[in-house]
């Protein structure tokens, strides 16, 4: 008998697939990609047709190393990477990678036995369309993130924090929020008035309220205190009476089933998740989980563009709803729009099977899972469902020469809403039946002040539709976009809304100077839908990517080449000398040609910043100074602080960590500065340096162990912060201080290393 074996990604996966195939199949996890682009050069070749370098990632050597062992002997392989163009370009790796020459390729949409033993019926080879549309995608984004990144560091320096990026995808998305912010910040708010009448029919007791919407047959506008205060007296001498009443069914249609976009909406809006928690938390749910002493995989793929919905799941739901509900409550299931560029073949986000309740699953689940499950399991029975009904009514109402409206609605069969909730807010009032002329009677009137608001800032379910909605990006690229906002610390959040800082303004604005096609959202959209004709076999990989990069080295050249950039009629208030326009992590701004003689300086982002919430006062004082504590939040937690720092730098912890250790002074002098040595307690242990830190860094290294990294002046290719140089198993090796964020790393040349140790004042590490 042939002996086979199954290649997923995720371990989990293996569990679960091996529930229902047993021993059947070897299964086997590459733990994601395991070859990339690597990190320390552009390693695409721009003058032959754009052929990516890869490499194989270093922390997948091992992994790769234990698939050859393990495949030595099998007959057939088959490649079940997940079911997108990501996933079709880690099977190609992998094939490439083994040599697996011969390896089919098989996608499944759900973790069930039907639809893994359907796919193993139906093994197809490579779809080299969908591995070209992610190559595109992965060589333009290193060109556009390789090309200008480096503009930006020699603009704004390297060691700005986070480290600088621009990206076709992230970039935009950026500009969008900072656009957003110009409109909040721009915006004058116009006062306005609204007038609610209380009314009841003369001859009973039903009162219900009213709204003013007219008078003389125009749309009223009251813009002060005066105008409400006249109207007011002018409506209580008015006879009240019934102009036109209507009753009227109408029905409400549930939502299609979720697609990854509208899941991550529906997550951040009413679970509070982050979209990369929302699919790190669905990753858990479609790879398995335990229950009754089983792995299940409990939703379909959650990357999906597509609401369709599988036949035999269809039926699954419409007997549920029959048995739970009645047949009265089938609906004939919704679909959605269809996204620019979906692929069909794919299913929405379902569970994998409607019988498995949030209730049933409660135990097996943790809390967020549990939460995420519930939505999804109830969207798409909803989707299933009928529409729910209502009975409208509504009234006009007319008081001389002034009109007022009143509706209201009662669902009459709840429909969808059986299983979905109404979040809607309920009616204070319901307007009774009337008949046209009938004479009413007002209880009172109620004035209410309002502003005009500002456009909403983005959150992140606006900001994921609205980049739905122009054609920005895909599905699976929303999360990782606006994580890299904020580990770049581009934006903050305040209240859920996304704010640019100083760095993030400073970098859209730059980039809007300089390459305003990266930035123009029509033309980004418009690459998209160029992208997608690779994947459907309509263009070119490698001529695309010719038709951009013309225009991009042509500007990249004008960057590089340009020399200074000066306001126009305008001259230095305090010597008359040229402004020149100039970027910073703090902004773009107008500073004069003369400096350092001259420091004028004028700011040219046109956005005021926040102010900082005041820190909370406490009923003690400062015992050093008298002065007023304040509580403050750093790094390491909330401390309580003196406000006459920095004359007074008393400062408690309040985090209810145990208290630091007090360094301890040893009988030894620094040999870079002569100041003391001290023994202070650091995350990886004790380690020797400088009393005199940080006006000298020297570290002597721990007591024991591996030496401290030693910091050093180069910067880093990929984010622009400091090097340190480190001691690894194979020997000294230069590391990016941004790390985890930032992997960079690369062997120090020999006239680095001795310049680097003699500097520090300790020995070359020693090698392997």
């Amino acid at each position: 008998m042939a002996k086979k074996a199954i290649i997923v990604e995720s371990p989990t996966k293996t569990r679960t697939l091996g529930r229902f195939l047993g021993k059947e199949y070897t299964l086997l996890a590459s733990r994601g990609h395991v070859r990339d682009l690597p990190q320390k050069d552009l390693a695409v070749d721009v003058e032959h047709d754009f052929q990516p370098k890869y490499e194989v990632i270093s922390r997948q050597k091992k992994t790769l190393k234990e698939l050859r062992d393990a495949l030595k002997g099998i007959d057939e392989v088959f490649l079940a990477s997940d079911p997108d163009r990501e996933g079709e370009a880690i099977a190609w790796h992998l094939s490439q990678a083994l040599g697996l020459g011969d390896a089919k390729r098989i996608e499944f949409n759900e973790i069930t036995e039907q639809a893994v033993r359907e796919a193993l019926e139906h093994p197809r080879e490579i779809d080299m369309r969908l591995v070209d549309a992610q190559q595109a995608r992965r060589v333009l984004d290193r060109l556009v993130g390789y090309e200008i990144s480096p503009l930006l560091w020699r603009s704004m320096g390297r060691t700005a924090s986070g480290g600088l990026s621009a990206g076709r995808v992230q970039s935009v998305a950026l500009r969008m929020i900072v656009d957003r912010e110009r409109e909040v910040q721009a915006f004058v708010p116009e006062e306005y008035w609204s007038i609610a009448a209380n009314l009841t029919p003369q001859d009973k007791q039903h009162p219900f309220t009213a709204d003013l919407k007219e008078k003389d047959g125009e749309k009223i506008q009251i813009s002060s205190d005066a105008e409400a205060e006249a109207t007011i007296a002018e409506l209580q001498q008015q006879a009240y009476e019934v102009g036109k009443f209507e009753e009227k069914d109408r029905q409400r249609n549930a939502q299609p089933p979720f697609i990854t976009s509208t899941l991550q909406r529906a997550a951040a809006s009413e679970l509070g998740f982050s979209a990369s928690k929302t699919m790190r938390v669905a990753q858990t749910l479609y790879e398995g989980v335990e229950t009754d002493g089983e792995t299940v995989g409990l939703i379909t793929y959650m990357r999906t563009d597509s609401t369709r919905v599988a036949t035999p799941a269809r039926e699954q739901a419409v007997a549920f709803i029959t048995e739970q509900y009645g047949d009265d409550h089938v609906g004939p299931g919704v679909r959605g729009k269809t996204a620019k560029g979906a692929q069909e073949a794919h299913e929405c986000i379902r569970p994998t099977s409607v019988l498995r309740s949030p209730e049933s699953l409660a135990p097996a689940l943790d809390h967020d899972q549990a939460r995420l499950y519930d939505v999804i399991w109830r969207r798409f029975l909803a989707s299933q469902m009928a529409p729910a009904r209502y009975r409208q009514r509504g009234v006009d109402i007319l008081a001389g020469p002034y009109k007022l409206r009143a509706t209201s609605s009662d669902v009459v069969f709840p429909g969808f809403l059986a299983v979905l909730p109404d979040r809607e807010k309920e009616q204070e009032t319901k307007v009774p039946v009337l008949t046209v002329g009938q004479a009413l009677r007002l209880l009172g009137l109620t004035p209410e002040q309002h502003f005009t608001q500002p456009p909403p800032r983005y959150n992140e379910a606006s900001l994921v539709q609205a980049l739905e909605e122009q054609g920005i990006g895909r599905p699976s690229t929303y999360a990782p976009t606006i994580e890299t906002l904020r580990t770049r610390e581009y934006v903050h959040m305040q209240k859920r809304n996304f704010i640019p800082t100083r760095l993030g303004v400073a970098v859209c604005d730059y980039l809007v100077d300089h390459f305003p096609g990266i930035m123009d959202v029509e033309f980004t959209a418009r690459m998209e839908e160029n992208l997608d004709t690779v994947e459907q076999g309509e263009q070119d990989w490698v001529t695309l990517l010719q038709e951009f990069y013309g225009p991009l080295a042509d500007r990249l050249a004008q960057v590089k080449g340009a020399g200074e950039t000066y306001l126009e009629g305008e001259t230095c208030p305090e010597c008359d000398g040229r402004l020149r326009v100039r970027y910073s992590a703090y902004g773009k701004f107008a500073g004069c040609e003369n400096y350092p003689d001259c420091a004028y300086k004028r700011d040219l982002s046109g956005l005021a910043q926040a102010e900082p919430e005041k820190p909370e006062e406490l009923e003690e004082t400062c015992p050093e100074c008298g002065g007023k504590l304040l509580v403050r939040t750093s790094r390491y937690g909330k401390f309580a602080g003196c406000a006459n720092y920095p004359n007074c730098k008393y400062k408690r912890d309040l985090s209810g960590r145990p208290p630091r250790e007090a360094p301890k002074e040893l009988d030894e002098k620094c040999p870079r500065c002569g100041a003391t040595l001290v023994e202070r307690q650091g995350r990886r242990g004790p380690f020797v340096g400088c009393s005199a830190y940080p006006k000298c860094r020297y570290i002597k290294g721990s007591s024991g162990g591996r030496p401290q990294p030693v910091p050093t002046d180069l910067l880093c290719e990929e984010c622009g912060k400091s090097l340190l140089l480190r001691q690894g198993r194979r020997g000294p090796f230069l590391g990016c201080s941004g790390y985890p964020k930032c992997r960079f790393t690369r062997e120090p040349t020999e006239a680095e290393l001795a310049a680097i140790t003699a500097t520090a004042g300790q020995p070359a590490p020693e090698g392997e």
